[in-house]
C-alpha cells in the first residue's frame, strides 16, 4: 500500500476467514476507526483492529512516521479453547513513496527489510475487550420503550457425526465429528433448490418451516462447563421465526459453553442493532 508523508488514507479491512477472529496492525502506526459494517462510529484511536469473521472495519491511517517500509500484519485470535486454528501470520507492506528502495542505493539492489509490528498474543482477550468496548454511536439513539416481541436466543457450537462421503479433514471436531453452530439448539440447513426469499414470495412449500423457537428448549447453566452432552448435537433444519412488519423486537443473545465458549459475531442483514 503506497502512502505519502503526511497523507491520510482510508483502509477498509475485511476479515474473509471462515471462522476465525483476527488481529490486524501496522508497525509503528495507529488507526482512527470511523466505521464498522457500513455503520459510522464515534472515532477512536487504536493500534490494533479486531475483526470477527466476515466483519468490515473502516479505519484512517496517517503517514506520520519516517519514510520506510512497514509490515501490515494479521493473525488469529483464538477465542475458543481446544479448537484447532491456524497459528500463522499474514503480511502486506505499507510503503512510503519517498522511502529509499534499497540498501546502498538502487544499483546494489538489496531491499530494505520492512519493520515488523508487535502483534497481540493469540489468546489476548483483554485487547479484544478494549477494542469492542470502544464502539460507540455518533449520537444517542432513541429506542422503543414498548415491545411487541421478546426473543431469547442461545448461541453455541455443536458436534455432528461425520457424513460417510466426507474425508477426515472435513471433520476435525472431537473424536472425528464435524463442528457445527446452533441458535436455540437449531443448526441452520441451507435450502438446496430455492432461496428463502423465492420460497416466501412464490409460496413454495417444503423449503422452510416457521417454528424456530423464541427461547432455548431447556434451561441450563449457559456459561458453565458442566453441560449435558444431549445438547452437543443440535437439531438441523431450515426454521424461521415470523415477525409482523413494523414490530418492535428485543433480542437477548446469550453465548454458551456448549463444547467450548466461543466468540460469535452477529449480523442481521440490512439492519443495525440498538445495544
Amino acid at each position: 500500500v503506497p502512502i505519502n508523508v503526511g497523507e491520510t488514507i482510508l483502509l477498509r479491512v475485511i476479515n474473509s476467514a471462515l471462522n476465525q477472529p483476527l488481529f490486524f496492525t501496522v508497525a509503528n502506526h495507529k488507526f482512527t476507526v470511523v466505521g464498522a459494517d457500513a455503520s459510522y462510529l464515534k472515532p477512536f484511536t487504536t493500534n490494533v483492529i479486531v475483526l470477527g469473521p466476515g466483519q468490515t472495519t473502516d479505519a484512517l491511517i496517517t503517514g506520520d512516521q519516517p519514510p520506510n517500509r512497514y509490515y501490515m500484519a494479521a493473525r488469529a485470535y483464538q477465542s475458543a479453547q481446544n479448537v484447532p486454528f491456524g497459528n500463522t501470520t499474514t503480511t502486506a507492506i505499507l510503503q512510503y513513496k519517498s522511502a529509499p528502495c534499497c540498501i546502498g542505493g538502487a544499483k546494489k539492489g538489496i531491499s530494505i527489510k520492512p519493520i515488523m509490528p508487535l502483534l497481540p498474543a493469540y489468546n489476548d482477550t483483554n485487547t479484544v475487550t478494549r477494542f469492542i468496548q470502544s464502539f460507540k454511536s455518533l449520537r444517542k439513539a432513541e429506542v422503543p420503550t414498548e415491545l411487541d416481541e421478546n426473543l431469547f436466543i442461545t448461541i453455541g457450537l455443536g458436534l455432528n457425526n461425520c457424513p460417510k462421503n466426507f474425508r477426515s479433514r472435513r471433520c476435525q471436531g472431537l473424536n472425528g465429528t464435524r463442528f457445527t453452530a446452533s441458535m436455540n439448539n437449531v443448526s441452520f440447513a441451507l435450502p438446496s433448490n430455492y432461496s428463502l426469499l423465492q420460497a416466501h414470495h412464490h409460496s413454495i412449500h417444503g423449503v422452510f418451516t416457521t417454528d424456530f423457537p423464541a427461547k432455548p428448549p431447556v434451561k441450563f447453566d449457559y456459561t458453565g462447563s458442566n453441560i449435558s452432552r444431549s445438547l452437543y448435537q443440535p437439531d438441523r433444519g431450515t426454521k424461521l421465526y415470523k415477525l409482523k412488519y413494523g414490530s418492535r423486537v428485543q433480542i437477548v443473545l446469550q453465548d454458551t459453553g456448549i463444547v467450548t465458549p466461543e466468540n460469535h459475531p452477529i449480523h442481521l442483514h440490512g439492519y443495525d442493532f440498538y445495544i
